[in-house]
């Protein structure tokens, strides 16, 4: 099935009802049949069967054998950290989203684990920094907020020359647009509450595997069923009714972002404008390849910190907010709220400033859009 037909349909199976809609299994609990007899589902902390929709569903999209829906991506993030044992050494992309930095140094750094930021796009400077202990790459592509494109493919083979695991966070594009599994990727974590939902109700997770029957898999399903970060079945049903219109979603927010883009860079109150559906982004044509669209995220710096500012408090239709991916957009300030936390030296390395905003596009009409950021940006 192609992309649009696996968002509608990948995760359901027609019960005896012949329900169109996946049904909401709220027991926590399984009647058995009988002695040593099971349907399959015992406990709905192990599994719960509008849970396994969403989890096939997704495994699908993202052309992996298995995933878990989880509590928040950060639930995500911390099964992939988890993986790792005291005196493992870790690359990950120097420009992230800041509370990935603050669960790896703030919570496993205690553990013996020693994690290194670096440009992830600088391929020699990755093969470089690798270490007989390394056991893991971590980046995002597009990055947090600096939109930096990361080449899948060659990292994958760096990290697998090295025994090493690559792991990718595709919150930013979806796999409608971007699948690293393909690309050679072993994990991909996602924050679902982002695009996977996109309407800004549901806090949740996803990791999805190429192997399901690896080692790593039979470990994050331990660490699963004895940990208990599952998705609840409401908030799985929320995620797999949000599915259906992945593809319109964000192909949409995708057209009106490289939009606003090119208007941003027309705009006098703007210096840099940051998309990878630009053609003058250093990761244009690695993008094109890699990825099947742009998505709807754009960064874009200003004259002034203080006009920065301003702007946030003038917007009337654009919400000044944390988070992405929803219907709505969303105008966020990096250095004082999604990086608030991250090291400076780490931030001065990238170019985030205070200058800096971070755009989540949504579906509105994008002259409306327009609009609200041209009378805040000139009050």
């Amino acid at each position: 099935m192609k992309d649009f037909t696996l968002e509608v349909h990948g995760g359901h199976s027609y019960d005896w009802t012949g329900a169109v809609s996946e049904p909401i299994y709220l027991s926590a609990t399984f009647r058995h049949p009988g002695f040593g007899q099971s349907t399959g589902y015992d406990y709905g902390r192990v599994a719960n069967p509008t849970r396994d929709a969403l989890e096939n569903a997704i495994a699908l999209m993202e052309k992996g054998e298995r995933s878990w829906a989880v509590s928040s991506g950060m639930a995500a993030i911390n099964l992939v950290l988890i993986l790792l044992d005291p005196g493992d050494h870790v690359l990950l992309s120097e420009d992230l989203y800041g509370g990935t930095v603050r669960l790896a140094n703030e919570i496993y750094g205690h553990y013996g684990i020693s994690f290194e930021y670096l440009d992830t796009t600088n391929l020699d400077l990755v093969r470089d920094r690798m270490r007989p202990n390394t056991r893991m790459i971590f980046v995002e592509t597009p990055s947090n907020p600096m939109m930096l494109i990361s080449d899948i493919e060659t990292l994958a083979g760096i990290a697998h020359e090295r025994g090493a695991l690559l792991v990718v966070d595709n919150t930013f594009l979806s796999p409608h647009f971007q699948k690293p599994l393909t690309l050679g990727a072993d994990i991909v974590v996602h924050s679902g509450t982002k695009y996977l939902c996109g309407h800004n109700d549901v806090i949740a997770g996803v990791l999805v595997l190429k192997d399901g029957t690896s080692d790593v898999a039979k470990r994050i399903e331990l660490l699963v069923k004895s940990e208990g970060p599952n998705l609840s079945s409401m908030d799985a049903w929320l995620m797999l009714r949000s599915l259906k219109t992945l593809g319109i979603r964000v192909e949409r927010q995708s057209q009106n972002a490289l939009e606003l883009a090119r208007w941003l860079k027309e705009q006098p109150q703007v210096t840099r404008v940051f998309y990878p559906g630009l053609p003058e982004h250093p990761g244009f044509a690695l993008q094109q390849k890699q990825a099947r669209g742009n998505g709807g995220m754009v960064s874009f710096q200003v004259t002034s910190s203080e006009r920065a500012k301003a702007i946030l408090g003038r917007l009337r239709l654009i919400a000044f907010a944390e988070s992405l991916g929803g219907v709505e957009s969303l105008l966020t300030y990096p250095i004082a709220q999604t990086h608030a936390e991250m090291p400076r030296e780490m931030i001065a390395r990238t170019g985030l400033d205070d200058t800096l905003l971070r755009l989540s596009v949504g579906i509105e009409d994008v002259e409306d859009l327009k609009e609200d950021l041209f009378q805040a940006m000139k009050g």
